[in-house]
């Protein structure tokens, strides 16, 4: 199986960076989704790095239009024809937006939806038209030289947050970005006992909690974060691709759950 990585959304932030860090530490052909602006953000992604360029498919995907993830998808069909023995062996889906409600007050009806239809359908309906890519039990010839810098076992992984843990929710707010990082775990977890079936320990899905990055996301916070637990988004997507690595290698104890930077376990 000639295996690929998947990217959605890369035109900034995290996604931007873990599609430039698949591309200097792996071989595989990479898939980085956009809503705009392709020919730029391909430009952007190769800059400097000496990959080759044919490696990169920059392709339009909004994950609030299921026709766009659709339409996605059939691309991809085309690049990596299953039939063919193409899988997808890595695929991180981490759309985002947060409207940080500090009481119920300040819940607005429209932006809870947008929410909802960002952090939690969007993922939703990619995991609808991308999971037939995922290798089974039946088909997967993958060797371990074609995914050298990639985990060994394909995985598809879902941004989470720590606030989505109800365990962990000692102060509050934020409740509709909270609820909807409490639904992707549930997702994770189902969408995970569905490969359990269809591809045992060949594939599984996990949650990750990037901790507090420099992004557009979390800009309005940054004064209060401790400088130490403030990082830069090309430090964590390397951190964020050594954990799935590192949770290939035992399938069974990390499937179904939400791993952060440091490897560690972020409760349901």
């Amino acid at each position: 199986m000639a295996p690929w990585a998947l990217v959605s959304p890369a035109s900034r932030g995290i996604g931007f960076a873990l599609t430039r860090h698949i591309l200097q530490t792996s071989r595989v052909p990479v898939v980085a989704t956009v809503r705009k602006d392709r020919d730029v953000v391909k430009e952007q992604l190769l800059d400097g790095l000496g990959a080759d360029e044919g490696r990169l498919h920059v392709l339009e995907c909004d994950v609030l239009d299921e026709s766009s993830i659709e339409a996605a998808s059939s691309r991809c069909e085309d690049l990596f024809p299953v039939k063919e023995g193409n899988g997808l062996h890595l695929g991180l889906v981490i759309p985002g937006i947060l409207f940080p409600e500090k009481s119920p007050r300040q819940i607005d009806a429209d932006n809870a939806l947008l929410t909802f239809r960002t952090n939690t359908l969007g993922p939703l309906l990619m995991l609808k038209h991308f999971e037939h890519f995922l290798p089974t039990k039946q088909i997967n010839n993958t060797s371990a030289s074609e995914v050298e810098g990639l985990p060994s076992a394909a995985i598809m992984a879902l941004m989470s947050a720590r606030v989505g843990s109800i365990t962990d929710n000692k102060l509050g707010g934020w409740y509709s970005y909270r609820a909807s990082k409490a639904a992707i775990n549930q997702v994770v977890k189902t969408f995970d006992n569905y490969l359990r079936t269809k591809a045992g320990d060949e594939a599984f899905s996990v949650g990750l909690h990037p901790g507090t990055v420099k992004t557009g996301l979390s800009k309005e916070f940054w004064g209060s974060v401790k400088k130490e637990k403030l990082f830069e988004r090309e430090w964590v997507a390397e951190r964020l691709i050594d954990v799935l690595r590192e949770k290939a290698k035992k399938v069974e104890e990390s499937r179904g759950r939400c791993w952060d930077w440091d490897a560690k376990e972020v409760s349901p």
